[in-house]
């Protein structure tokens, strides 16, 4: 298995700290208002790293944070007369209220900053005592960038890079433009803790060291979050909790791609940052994930308006065909009887989703694959015959057991066919602006100029819910309808 190792800029194979098990951090959501789809991308690719490495039999410890306690979060208090732990709080809820309806599994465990104040402070203490930083008479505490001496080694980034990008207006008491707050005394109105330093409260990139350190140890194995994260983030967690062991804080850095909309990067004043609420309000939760799944995690997405759509058309075709498959399934397999077809390509499924989930956990191979899958199982049920049925069906019901098991690791399939496909036509059929007695009334009515001959009134009402964005398809068992919109895709 092989994992892109951001610190090395490469792929490596990954080899567990420990055989078997894998301790694994994600950075999380400054809960400062509702998260966005740039968030439920991350939370979305780490559960399914997660998911799909206890699939390949580690035993994964996957701890996932909060800061709670953040400039953001004190200014957008105060400006709604609220305390800002109060309104943390608040936030966390509304956050695990938009994962649970994208079907995000927890992590095992998440933690928030505010229940670690001992512990950042004991580790704010030992970087001083170690001489890697320092307090003023304000009562701030700074990390000292230019002691550490790999500092940059992540961001690939030099000190006089550095220094050429920081604001001139810094703080009077800093020793160096570069340093960092570790703790930072507290203004009027603001939220705050006693510590050795007088009242005051932590740093944004101190939290997530002493969270590590007490959660997961020393070293861990894979350290994730966003990409925005690389710089200064992450870079000052690797100073200061490398300083503070004298241990590389993580063996593999692994980083998630980042989200445009429309070709802007999301920005709540461009007015184009999308709330998982309101994409959930408009889509399925698995449309949203396919979205994210079509490209490497790795990557950053364009998200265009379209894309969504598309990823509806796909999904509507893979549980359509589904339902198909378990109808024919029902009517045919014999239990009794084990043969299957020659090409049954249920174990090829099966080594082609592992060959590119263990090559870095490349999900657009895996969602490409699946056309190829679904493909196979219409042309069976098209060329089935009295003589072949049996057979096929047993073909069939190896592969879409196989298939659901596997795709449900990245989220997929999680729903039963009629499950999905009513949702979509409900949602349809009320932007169509049409009623379900509608669409059954004017079917009846074909069926009858039918039987009377009258074929030109036949061809009116086929010709008039096409209009209405309704498709209708005559079989020998009847005739059904579809949503147009859905019906063909791309």
């Amino acid at each position: 298995m092989k994992i892109y190792n951001s610190m090395t800029r490469k792929k490596e194979e990954l080899i567990p700290l420990e055989d078997g098990k894998i301790k694994m951090y994600a950075c999380g959501i400054t809960v400062y208002d509702l998260s966005h789809i740039g968030h439920a991308r991350q939370a979305v690719v780490y559960s399914m790293i997660s998911e799909y490495l206890r699939y390949r039999g580690y035993d994964v410890k996957y701890v996932r944070n909060y800061t709670d306690v953040d400039d953001k979060i004190i200014n957008r208090a105060n400006l709604l007369g609220k305390n800002a732990l109060d309104f943390s709080k608040e936030q966390i809820i509304e956050n695990e209220k938009d994962m649970k309806e994208l079907h995000v599994k927890d992590a095992d465990i998440t933690v928030k900053a505010s229940d670690y104040i001992d512990n950042i402070i004991k580790f704010v203490e030992g970087l001083i005592n170690k001489g890697y930083a320092y307090s003023t008479k304000s009562g701030d505490v700074y990390y000292k960038v230019r002691k550490f001496k790999d500092y940059g080694k992540l961001s690939n980034r030099n000190i006089d890079e550095l220094l050429n990008g920081v604001r001139k207006e810094v703080e009077e008491e800093k020793l160096d433009p570069l340093d960092f707050a570790l703790w930072k005394s507290a203004k009027p109105g603001e939220i705050y803790w006693d510590s050795p330093w007088g009242k005051g409260r932590p740093g944004w990139h101190i939290e997530c060291s002493a969270m590590i350190l007490d959660n997961l140890g020393e070293t861990i194995d894979i350290h994730a979050g966003g990409k925005d994260l690389i710089f200064p983030h992450h870079e000052n967690e690797i100073a200061q909790s490398e300083a503070y062991t004298g241990k590389p804080l993580a063996k593999y850095w692994s980083h998630c791609g980042l989200i445009k909309i429309n070709g802007e990067k999301m920005s709540k004043s461009l007015g184009n940052s999308l709330t998982i609420r309101d994409a959930l309000k408009k889509y399925n939760y698995e449309v949203i994930k396919y979205v994210f799944l079509q490209k490497h995690y790795t990557s950053d997405i364009d998200i265009k308006d379209e894309d969504f759509d598309i990823a509806e058309k796909h999904l509507y075709y893979f549980y359509n065909t589904l339902n198909d498959a378990e109808k024919f399934i029902s009517m045919y397999s014999k239990y009794q009887e084990k043969n299957v077809l020659e090409d049954d390509i249920s174990i090829q499924i099966k080594d082609r989703f592992i060959n590119a989930m263990d090559d870095d956990f490349n999900t657009a191979i895996v969602i490409s694959e699946l056309f190829n899958i679904f493909k196979y199982i219409n042309l069976k049920i098209k060329n089935s015959n009295k003589d072949n049925r049996a057979i096929i069906a047993n073909t069939l019901k190896n592969i879409v057991k196989i298939s659901i098991e596997l795709y449900n690791l990245i989220g997929l399939f999680t729903q039963t066919p009629i499950e999905f496909i009513n949702i979509l036509k409900n949602k349809y059929i009320n932007i169509l602006n049409i009623s379900y007695d509608e669409i059954n009334e004017l079917i009846r009515k074909r069926i009858e100029a039918k039987e009377n001959k009258k074929y030109d009134l036949a061809d009116e009402i086929r010709n008039e819910l096409s209009e209405k964005g309704i498709i209708l398809n005559d079989t020998k068992d009847g005739t059904t309808w579809n949503i147009k919109k859905l019906y063909n895709i791309d």
